[in-house]
């Protein structure tokens, strides 16, 4: 049964190449990303003069990064 829980954690960053941590931190930054993806877009939604082109930007950026993976 250990066997089976470890699978669940390491399966997926192992099929990445990476270690469970290496997988954690990568999936974190991206995560904070992506919060600060949509902070602008929120902003943008309001002043709509500001962030006009930033959280596409930052979306495009990530999406190719994992893309590439």
């Amino acid at each position: 049964m250990k066997t089976g829980i470890k699978t669940l954690f390491t399966e997926h960053p192992n099929s990445v190449d990476e270690s469970y941590f290496e997988h954690m931190a990568f999936a974190g930054k991206f995560s904070f990303k992506l919060f600060l993806a949509a902070g602008a877009a929120l902003i943008h939604s309001i002043l709509p003069f500001m962030f006009e082109k930033t959280a596409g930007n930052m979306i495009k950026e990530m999406y190719a990064r994992i893309h590439n993976r």
